[in-house]
């Protein structure tokens, strides 16, 4: 989108400003708060005089070791390879690129569409959210266990074919519902619960970051136990957002912002709207970026990645015209410098289309009844487009051999760790799992209080999940005798 078109794009939103920032149900301007988990009731203004709250939030983001530890855990292909291709780290900061170009294309839009609010909703709408999309960004998959979305798999899978014997020792002492936060493990409710919880530290709150930025990560506003239900026709339960651990975290947070629950559920939310942001800098970049991987390791061509993608450029002439977007391309030399381009021009033109997206369904999103991504909003010819993207990568990169065998590797990986730690608190009592235990670090609080079972549970899950791919695989060989530990 050219300067003028997105001038007369925003010159529309405030000739039909409203004087009051919502329609139904949410609003403009209870949706973003300063507040942190673990602030005090009488909060202390924030005495950064540099950074605002929401670049607080970015920078914690940036400097901690959940999300450093990102670098080694697998995006698509396995790690590490003779060519440098994407982890979770690069990818999310990649996506906060991408997230901060959103934020700030619709917080100018919204600003300039309710020119008569307060100046700190101004302010906010026009400076702040595109850090809070950033940092939420960033975080988006923070939660991810080691090997990919396998990992999350070889989770579910294994609580799902436990033994008899264990199952029951399971069933007297968890509910049902704590039971199906193992048995439905999901990312991003993981990533709710290592931004919050304090980790057998005295101070409460985790990370300690707004709550803002926290429901702008939520994709899912739903505990475990009514997730992963796609018969409701809502977006909210098509997975899960949080663990019955955290759901009076995020009942807080949804109470402070406003953001509605659902009629006839017990943990169900409207999502949040930044959410939609979030979600939607994600979906631009892997679509993209797997293939531009694929193609450095020759499992794609150029011509592939070009029939795919030019057909989005349709514009007669100028700057978003496949003529124009192919002379450029034909310009280049080196093959990967081509891809480059068009994964460059390819995330500016979906950027501008999502954002502009964001806003025609304004109503919807306030009101909570966007039930659809927003990628999913495109019009038709382009959704035909994405859903060719969609069954090229499944078929070509999903299922590309390396790619399966990591996935086997991680069902194995994390099967053998959750059955040895698992085993131990099960049986504290035995000299083997006393020695297992020790290999927990202290910040995953183990009890021997009978009592303590879920939060033990937990405490593994946590420490499993938290690895990288490396340290899971080395830990793994170590445990079962594969490899000796040299003495140190």
């Amino acid at each position: 989108m050219c300067c003028q078109e997105i001038l007369r794009f925003r010159n529309a939103c405030i000739a039909n400003s409203p004087t009051i920032a919502h329609i139904c149900g949410m609003n403009w301007n209870t949706l973003y708060s300063v507040r942190r988990t673990g602030d005090p009731e009488h909060k202390v203004v924030n005495p950064d005089q540099v950074r605002t709250s929401f670049q607080r939030d970015y920078d914690r983001l940036i400097f901690s070791s959940a999300f450093r530890r990102l670098q080694n855990k697998t995006q698509v292909f396995p790690l590490p390879r003779a060519v440098f291709v994407h982890n979770r780290l690069t990818h999310s900061l990649e996506v906060a690129s991408v997230g901060r170009s959103l934020g700030k294309f619709v917080g100018d839009a919204i600003a300039e569409k309710y020119p008569n609010e307060s100046q700190n909703f101004i302010d906010f709408y026009r400076y702040e959210l595109s850090s809070v999309i950033a940092a939420a960004c960033l975080a988006h998959d923070i939660g991810n266990p080691p090997f990919g979305h396998s990992g999350e798999y070889a989770i579910r899978t294994f609580f799902k074919e436990l033994d008899d014997a264990t199952k029951q020792a399971i069933g007297e002492r968890l509910t049902e519902k704590q039971i199906q936060d193992f048995e439905l493990f999901e990312g991003n409710s993981n990533a709710l619960r290592i931004l919050t919880n304090n980790f057998n530290e005295n101070e409460e709150g985790g990370y300690k970051l707004t709550y803002t930025t926290l429901a702008s990560i939520v994709k899912y506003p739903c505990a475990s136990h009514e997730g992963f239900d796609k018969s409701t026709g809502l977006i909210a339960t098509k997975k899960s957002g949080y663990f019955n651990s955290e759901a009076d975290t995020y009942k807080h947070i949804a109470d402070t912002l406003g953001i509605p629950k659902r009629a006839g559920h017990e943990t169900v939310y409207a999502r949040h709207p930044f959410v939609f942001l979030t979600e939607a800098a994600d979906d631009i970049c892997y679509r993209i970026i797997d293939m531009e991987d694929a193609h450095r390791l020759d499992i794609i061509s150029l011509e592939q990645i070009q029939e795919l993608f030019y057909p989005f450029f349709d514009e007669a002439e100028g700057y978003n015209s496949m003529a124009y977007v192919n002379k450029k391309v034909d310009g280049l030399r080196d093959a990967n410098q081509k891809v480059q381009y068009i994964r460059a021009r390819w995330i500016g033109l979906m950027t501008d289309k999502l954002a502009r997206i964001f806003m025609q369904h304004e109503e919807a999103l306030l009101a909570g009844e966007l039930q659809q991504d927003l990628m999913s909003c495109l019009p038709e010819k382009d959704k035909q487009l994405i859903d060719v993207i969609n069954d090229f990568s499944f078929k070509h990169i999903y299922n590309y051999k390396s790619v399966v065998q990591i996935e086997i590797a991680g069902y194995n990986v994390i099967g053998g760790l959750l059955k040895e730690l698992m085993d131990a608190i099960l049986h504290p009592d035995k000299t083997k799992s006393f020695k297992l235990l020790q290999l927990v670090p202290a910040q995953f609080a183990i009890s021997r209080d009978r009592d303590k079972l879920y939060e033990n549970v937990l405490s593994i899950v946590d420490f499993i999940s938290g690895m990288t791919d490396l340290y899971a695989i080395d830990l793994y060989r170590k445990i079962t005798g594969i490899n000796i530990p040299e003495i140190r």
